[in-house]
């Protein structure tokens, strides 16, 4: 499965992103999904995930509320909208495809995209 994130950009804190993830290669259907963050300095940082049906999702507590994980499977792309940016939400953002279900944890993950940037300025 090849992964490519996009959709980061520059935004004022309180303002919005969607990050997209287009996967070829493979069904989506058949994965995990999960959005993961690296800010700089940092390690990265599990943000969210969502299963393969696309029924269930959970988030990294600092996100909930805000932050909508959401998939098309028929269009083979998984979504991250952003909602409410924080400047502590900056960072790269990847996303990346599980054999082992919607995990939290990064090495549980096969396969990851190449990751976007998301600036937040206050």
């Amino acid at each position: 499965v090849q992964l490519q994130a996009y959709g980061g950009g520059l935004v004022q804190a309180g303002g919005y992103l969607r990050l997209s993830c287009a996967a070829s290669g493979r069904t989506l259907s058949a994965y995990g999904m999960g959005w993961f963050r690296q800010a700089p300095g940092k390690e990265r940082e599990f943000v969210g995930a969502i299963r393969g049906s696309g029924e269930s999702t959970n988030y990294r507590d600092s996100v909930k509320g805000r932050f909508i994980i959401s998939r098309d499977n028929a269009k083979n792309t998984l979504y991250l909208q952003m909602n409410s940016l924080k400047p502590e939400d900056t960072a790269v953002y990847y996303c990346a495809a599980s054999t082992k279900g919607w995990v939290a944890v990064a090495r549980l993950y096969d396969y990851w995209g190449q990751g976007t940037l998301v600036t937040v300025s206050s």
